[in-house]
């Protein structure tokens, strides 16, 4: 599969990226936008990423900037789970189910992206700089510990709290999706 945008692609969601920068500056204090752009433009893989994020309605935004690794963090900013939901967690759980298949699972549909699934740090990181998931929920990384067993892990957040549960990882619901992150 291409992984690579046309021109008029990529003017389009670099013109939709740095709206949505100057829109939301709480989420990016002291990060330049012609510094993003130049990294984005240098990584054409990486716009391809963002696009299928903002495809599925997942409004990728900066939310981070590490001086070490000089490198950006993107991430699903949209209020609601972006529009990637009804899957199972992964390829085990997936193939587990004898019946009512979901269409995929989050982890191979996050590859298949090109971007990975929020840990629980960084679910509440982004929960700082907003108020997301109050009608949905995401999956999230979810520890070999708790997978092992069957189970897999969600967030969202009600009364004023973001909370982490389970459930089994084969289960899928259509009010929750998943949040990825893409560092460029």
């Amino acid at each position: 599969m291409k992984k690579k945008l046309t021109p008029e692609q990529t003017n389009k969601l670099l013109k939709t990226l740095k709206a949505r920068f100057e829109k939301n500056t709480n989420r990016h204090k002291d990060i330049i936008w012609d510094k993003i752009q130049q990294k984005l433009e240098a990584n054409p893989e990486k716009l391809w990423s963002l696009n299928k994020m903002e495809e599925t309605e997942g409004e990728p935004d900066v939310i981070d900037y590490n001086k070490e690794t000089d490198e950006y963090s993107f991430v699903d900013c949209s209020l609601e789970s972006p529009k990637r939901r009804s899957l199972c967690y992964d390829y085990l759980a997936w193939n587990s189910r004898k019946a009512n298949k979901p269409e995929s699972n989050v982890i191979d549909t996050a590859t298949e992206m090109g971007i990975e699934l929020l840990n629980e740090d960084l679910y509440r990181q982004l929960q700082k700089l907003g108020q997301f998931d109050l009608k949905t929920s995401s999956w999230i990384q979810t520890p070999n510990s708790i997978r092992e067993l069957g189970g897999a892990i969600f967030c969202d957040r009600r009364y004023d709290t973001v909370f982490t549960y389970h459930n089994g990882a084969d289960s899928y619901y259509a009010a929750r999706g998943f949040r990825g992150i893409l560092k460029v």
